[in-house]
Parts: structure tokens; sequence; C-alpha cells
């Protein structure tokens, strides 16, 4: 760990952050850029359960679709890559494939484990999972726990930050923010050996606070749930994605891949 002065609202704290041995992020070589790369926003990849709501419906897409997507998506010949990818094109100029795609998986549910590993391994694929950690601390049977989680690590997944309990953080002081914020990284480093630089805000939602309690963090990018797929050097914490809906085949998956 090594620890950074931080100033926020006039008063001073020390601010512990992680030090990674894993990667670091390239140096900004003062080019600004603009890329356009759609990130897809999953929730459940399951059956319906019967009692399911019109919340449930709308963030489910079954199984069977789910590969339907992956097809359609191998056969247009795109290509996933990961947020690190992206952030170094962003900073460096570094090349992407001719058709990236990243695909993300909102808050850690088993079927991520049980459904979308096996998928995506089946079409060698890669995928972005953001982990509510407190949930794999409780070792839930609805949610991955910290073993799944260290697997899909291993197999090339990106393991990335959801926060602590997947609460507002709007409206927080500044060792709430931390503790959340933080204190996700931290458990994800312990059970990953990686750390994690990436973090998808709960429901979409932060305030200015938010942001710069994120900013003095070892966090990269941050997604939001804003539509859109064009990304630049500077828009680092406030990046848009396109939520794919329970309902959407591969043609409708098709006219996502084309929004800008």
């Amino acid at each position: 760990m090594v620890v950074v002065l931080a100033s926020i609202g006039g008063g001073s704290h020390v601010l512990p952050v992680l030090a990674d041995t894993q990667r670091s992020e390239p140096a900004w070589d003062g080019t600004l850029r603009r890329v356009r790369v759609p990130v897809l926003m999953y929730h459940y990849v399951s059956s319906l359960p019967p009692d399911a709501d019109d919340i449930r419906r709308e963030l489910t897409v079954t199984p069977d679709l789910f590969r339907a997507h992956l097809a359609y998506l191998k056969e247009q010949g795109y290509s996933t890559i990961s947020f690190y990818d992206l952030d170094a094109a962003l900073l460096t100029g570094s090349p992407l494939p001719s058709r990236p795609v990243i695909l993300t998986f909102d808050d850690g549910y088993i079927d991520h484990y049980v459904n979308v590993l096996p998928a995506l391994r089946d079409y060698g694929f890669t995928g972005t999972f953001f982990i509510i950690t407190a949930l794999a601390d409780a070792n839930r049977g609805d949610y991955l726990n910290w073993a799944q989680i260290r697997e899909m690590a291993d197999a090339g997944m990106s393991m990335e930050s959801h926060t602590k309990n997947h609460v507002d953080l709007r409206g927080r002081d500044y060792d709430f923010l931390v503790y959340e914020l933080l204190g996700s990284l931290e458990s994800l480093a312990v059970y990953t050996g990686r750390t994690s630089h990436i973090l998808s805000y709960p429901v979409g939602h932060y305030d200015a606070m938010t942001l710069q309690v994120v900013e003095q963090l070892p966090i990269w990018r941050a997604v939001t749930t804003q539509r859109g797929a064009l990304h630049t050097t500077d828009n680092r914490l406030e990046m848009p994605r396109v939520r794919v809906h329970g309902g959407t085949g591969p043609g409708g998956l098709a006219s996502l891949l084309n929004a800008n």
C-alpha cells in the first residue's frame, strides 16, 4: 500500500491506495482521441423465474438467446476486448481489432459462472464482470463466490468493481465512499491476485463527490448506464454503455452495435 494525501471540501485525508504489481497504466501521449467501441451491458443470463416482475424480465437474457448473441458477434467478425485495451488505445493510440466490442455483466450473479463463462469460452470471447464484493463475502448461492470469481479471473475474464454493497453513491460523505470503493478494490485484489482498475457505478448513480473520490483511487475507467458507444481520452469516469434488454434478438443486437 502507498499513501496519498487528498484534499476534498477543504479537508485533508490520508487515502490508502493499492500498489499494483500486475499492470501499469500506459502514460498518455498528449493526443486526445475518440474511439467507437460498443460496450454491451448485460445483467441476468438465465431462465426467468415463475414470479419474474417487469424489471426482472427487462434485465434477463435467456442462455439460448445469449448464445445466439455470441454466434452473431462471431459471424459478423467482432472481437471482444477489455477496458484495458480500450484505455491503452485512447491514451497511446495502440491498435484495436477492426470490430471491437466489450461485453459487461453487472452484479455478479451465479448465472455468470454457470451460463456465461462456458458460452464465452465456447466462442473464444472474454467479458468484464462487475462484482458486488460484500455479496461474494456472504457466500450467497445466487451470487458468485470468491472461488468462482478467482476461477473466472484465471480464465482471462476481467473481474472488476461494482462497489462493496451496491448502494446509491449520491449524497455520501468521503469516508463512506472510500469504504465502498476502495473496500471493493481491496477485496478483489486479495481474492483474485489482481488489482481492479475499472468501476461500474451501482444503477449508474454518482455525483460530483463520487467523482472526486474516484479520481484519487487507482480506477482508470468507470462506466455509467448512459447510452452511447463513443469513448474519449478524457472521459475516463463517465463512459457510456449500450443496455441489452431481455427481448433483444440478434436483429436487435445488430441495431445496438451500430448505435452511436
